[in-house]
């Protein structure tokens, strides 16, 4: 009997499932909000979190787009942006939650990452550390109200 094969340049997809102590409400407003999202994502947002829009999240290292195509009120968000520095390849983001005991359980799907196209290999590398870590921080900031990302101090120097 010969090896199932495996296609190693398949399409991949970064799956994370977490649970949180914050009801699926909270989760929800921390996801959409833009004066929460600020505290544990991106540093700002220049524009809506409305379907149908885009807008831009700004990073201590980058500015990133994002259409937003799902707002489902304490269900599912979902957005579509890219990763390639060029805007060339772009992936679809989809965030479930649903009630857990007295909390909740996020599923983030963010993909498909096609391997073939040059780049996309090293983009869903960064897409798996990335999303890993803002989730830890989304945790932090939820359920015990830290704020986990490094602090940028502006307008100070070390000597």
């Amino acid at each position: 009997m010969s090896e199932p094969t495996v296609d190693l340049l398949a399409p991949r997809t970064v799956h994370l499932v977490r649970r949180y102590s914050a009801s699926p409400s909270r989760v929800f407003r921390c996801l959409t909000d833009p004066e929460e999202l600020v505290r544990w994502f991106p540093e700002q947002i220049e524009g809506s979190i409305a379907v149908n829009t885009r807008s831009t999240l700004v990073f201590p290292d980058e500015r990133k787009w994002w259409d937003v195509t799902v707002l489902d009120r304490e269900r599912r968000f979902s957005f579509r942006w890219p990763w390639l520095p060029d805007d060339s390849y772009e992936t679809t983001v989809m965030i479930e939650l649903e009630p857990a005991g007295y909390g909740t359980l996020l599923t983030l799907t963010d993909g498909p990452f096609d391997l073939r196209v040059p780049g996309v290999l090293e983009a869903f590398a960064h897409a798996s550390e990335s999303w890993g870590e803002a989730l830890a921080n989304l945790r932090g900031f939820v359920d015990f109200s830290v704020e986990l990302r490094p602090r940028r101090y502006r307008g100070y120097s070390s000597p």
